[in-house]
């Protein structure tokens, strides 16, 4: 299929492989390579149930998106057929939290690479770094989809390589152990305290964590409108997006809790807690930590870079239709929403801002919030999935989640059981309690503009309108 501008303004210009790349990156953050360590703390070796159990949850996500997607390949994706299956405030409403959850993630991502930087100049003040890695993302993402796909698969490669290498020095470590180091074998994940020392309590307990640690599979989806062969380069994402999370997280862990007994990782989100310094220093790696380091500094500038491109795309949807400014759904030349991007780039300014009255704790207050908004959005897509399935005039989909309406149902009790982890996690409990007003703004906000003049049509034209040719 050649490339040209879609009916949206957008352009088709990604391929198969970088939306391959794009999902797998997006999904492999610093969740992984510093959060892991505090999930280990808590549950100790059981923090593998943990893992294991949210990728089934964000499979099951990913996989329910694929299915509507790959059927309605249209602008604002899951957002928009939401307002057609679920009424036009489900769609207003998932849009716009998606929309807020991934513009508080750039903001804590450039944060964070930020503070990265800063551990090898620590003079450097903080917000003129957040600006000067705020400004280097926007740009990125204007100068238009196919450069974006380019830059994104690199970064996304360097992580893959990254984890790749661990996991084959984890495994020789393991089975065969290297000079001065005999082989640790698989005695550590039930030596100290059993595989559950803290109870399966702590399993639960994690989840919101880990749930975090997945946020981005929903890229794939939201870029679908700009992939060529969206349907083809969908179904392929997904499957290997399925193996290759499976094994790099439940991998990584796997080796990391083998090597070292799981009382000496570290909690925390700075790069001496992270696992893979205690691997690679366990390997005799010189500047482990250093190493470590800019391997973070790299997830967390993809990060940004794709929550950014989602945030833009989301933003000119809801401009096309009219639950925004229609100025947001204008695209230039090459197919670029400028000005819901820039807009989008909004949460990089605010972070900037914070990290100049709050410093590097504005990472972990921005975080909460953006994990709150992930967990609401899961929901409403799958609750969305069920209703699509209803539908005896849906048009095909190239992919289907397995196990009828037993599966989404399971996973939508999982993620509200996350929300209520709030009694007994800090984190999760700021989550919650932001959140909740958050969502009566945005109530209240689409209550007004409904009963504007020349506002209801509109939004019912969106929820209602005849299906798109995919």
């Amino acid at each position: 299929m050649t490339a040209g501008p879609a009916p949206t303004g957008l352009r088709k210009e990604l391929s198969r492989r970088q939306v391959t790349m794009l999902g797998l990156g997006s999904a492999l953050g610093t969740g992984l390579f510093l959060g892991a360590g505090t999930a280990i703390r808590t549950a100790g070796p059981a923090v593998i149930v943990s893992y294991a159990a949210g990728a089934l949850i964000a499979l099951t996500v990913a996989f329910g998106l694929a299915e509507m997607v790959s059927a309605l390949p249209v602008r604002g994706t899951f957002g928009t057929i939401a307002a057609r299956y679920l009424g036009p405030f489900a769609g207003y409403t998932v849009r716009w939290l998606y929309w807020i959850g991934v513009i508080l993630a750039v903001g804590g991502e450039v944060v964070a690479a930020a503070i990265y930087l800063t551990y090898w100049w620590p003079q450097l003040p903080l917000a003129p770094v957040v600006a000067f890695f705020a400004v280097l993302v926007t740009a990125v993402n204007l100068a238009g989809v196919r450069s974006f796909g380019s830059v994104e698969s690199v970064l996304s490669t360097v992580k893959v390589t990254a984890i790749v290498v661990f996991l084959v020095i984890g495994v020789v470590l393991v089975l065969f152990g290297l000079p001065g180091r005999e082989a640790s074998g698989v005695g550590n994940l039930t030596a100290h305290g059993g595989f559950f020392p803290h109870g399966g309590l702590a399993v639960w307990l994690v989840m919101a964590v880990v749930i975090f640690s997945f946020a981005g599979i929903e890229l794939i989806a939201v870029s679908a409108p700009e992939t060529e062969d969206a349907p083809r380069a969908l179904r392929s994402a997904m499957r290997s997006m399925m193996v290759r999370l499976a094994l790099f997280y439940l991998g990584a862990l796997a080796v990391i809790l083998s090597v070292t007994p799981w009382q000496q990782t570290r909690s925390g989100q700075t790069v001496a807690s992270s696992p893979f310094v205690t691997m690679f220093s366990a390997a005799g790696i010189p500047a482990a930590a250093a190493v470590t380091n800019a391997l973070v500094l790299v997830t967390a500038l993809s990060s940004a870079n794709a929550n950014l491109y989602a945030g833009a795309r989301m933003l000119h949807s809801l401009g096309g239709d009219g639950l925004a400014p229609a100025s947001l759904s204008v695209t230039d030349s090459r197919g670029v929403p400028r000005r819901a991007a820039l807009v989008s780039a909004s949460g990089t300014a605010l972070a900037a801002v914070g990290s100049g009255f709050l410093g590097s704790g504005v990472a972990s207050f921005i975080m909460a919030l953006a994990g709150m908004a992930v967990i609401a959005t899961w929901i409403i897509i799958l609750l969305t999935l069920l209703a699509f399935r209803r539908d005896p005039g849906r048009p095909a989909s190239a992919l289907r989640l397995r196990g009828g309406r037993a599966v989404p149902l399971l996973a939508v009790a999982a993620l509200l059981s996350v929300l209520a982890t709030g009694v007994r996690v800090p984190q999760m409990r700021t989550a919650d309690i932001l959140g909740i007003p958050a969502l009566a703004v945005l109530s209240g906000v689409y209550y007004l503009r409904r009963h504007r003049p020349g506002t209801r049509r509109t939004v019912q034209g969106a929820a209602h309108g005849p299906h798109p040719r995919p």
